[in-house]
């Protein structure tokens, strides 16, 4: 067997040339105090963004526990003892148990609705290919584009017409329609982005297609799963236009709802301090909604960029 081998370097005295390893120039010292400069300049800047969302959060928070007279006479300084009183007054009082009773059947209801139909129309478009798949999904992109307040009126007469007007079941219709393109639009990019294979090997197993999509690829869609269910959640907990128009039986009001009868109510009266602490009760849920599946945002956003 032969080997190559590999030829001893001339001598310099031979006249032969011999190759130069060329070295990188070091960065010049003007381009890495630019950089330093942007890092600090967008460092800086998200400090500033951070300062400006948490300080009106923690201020209102601050002012839940204070009594009518320090919030007008020092509205800047900590409470002097924490008056607990406001949050169980706006909780009995302001009947914001009832509100968040109401808020939590919608928004659960139609958050359930929107993620199982939504998934279902999004995973049929991105893995099917039949007459009409392009128009069927411009039209849910068309219906993101559509402006909700020039639906109000035709939306109001046939929720009317079918008997659904001031009830639980019709806002969670109403609900899971406004929901629908956006959640149809955002899992259908990220069901693309899913790998084929595992799917073709359950249909050779002999797995049916309803059993392929509940069993494997909705376990596989998680991620985007979490983050468009944020996204909805969040829209659906503040959703103050629909269901003040299809919702006018005061016992059935939601908490956006509930919190201008509270600002309205509790204005007139001087209880400032119980409407801030029903203000509280509002955000704290979208807070913690957010705190807890941060990572899985991030991930569901970030998951259709990595192939």
């Amino acid at each position: 067997m032969k080997t190559t081998e590999t030829p001893a370097p001339l001598p310099a005295e031979t006249g032969a040339t011999v190759s130069k390893v060329e070295v990188a120039p070091a960065r010049p010292a003007a381009e890495k105090k630019e950089g330093s400069l942007l890092n600090v300049f967008s460092h800086g800047m998200l400090v500033l963004w951070a300062i400006m969302v948490v300080l009106p959060l923690l201020w209102a928070v601050m002012t839940s526990f204070k009594d009518d007279a320090a919030i007008f006479g020092s509205p800047w300084s900590l409470p002097d003892r924490l008056h607990f009183d406001n949050w169980s007054r706006a909780w009995t009082q302001a009947n914001m148990s009832d509100y968040f009773l109401n808020t939590i059947l919608v928004v659960g209801g139609s958050l359930i609705g929107t993620l199982v139909l939504g998934s279902m129309a999004a995973y049929v478009l991105a893995r099917f290919d039949f007459p009409g798949n392009r128009f069927i999904y411009f039209l849910f992109i068309g219906g993101m584009s559509f402006p909700i307040m020039l639906a109000l009126v035709p939306l109001f007469y046939v929720v009317n017409n079918m008997g659904l007007l001031n009830t639980i079941h019709g806002l969670i219709l109403v609900y899971i329609a406004y929901s629908l393109p956006f959640t149809v639009f955002f899992l259908t990019a990220f069901f693309r982005t899913l790998p084929t294979s595992v799917a073709e090997a359950a249909f050779v197993d002999g797995a049916s297609h309803t059993r392929t999509f509940f069993q494997i690829m909705l376990p596989m869609a998680k991620p985007g799963l979490i983050s468009v269910g944020i996204f909805n959640f969040l829209g659906q907990w503040n959703q103050y236009m629909l269901p003040t128009v299809l919702n006018t039986d005061p016992d059935k009001r939601v908490l956006t709802q509930g919190l201008v009868q509270l600002a309205v109510s509790q204005g007139y009266k001087g209880d400032w301090s119980g409407l801030f602490a029903g203000l509280v009760m509002a955000m704290l849920p979208v807070l913690a909604a957010y705190i807890v599946f941060q990572r899985q945002v991030v991930a569901g956003l970030t998951a259709g960029a990595l192939k």
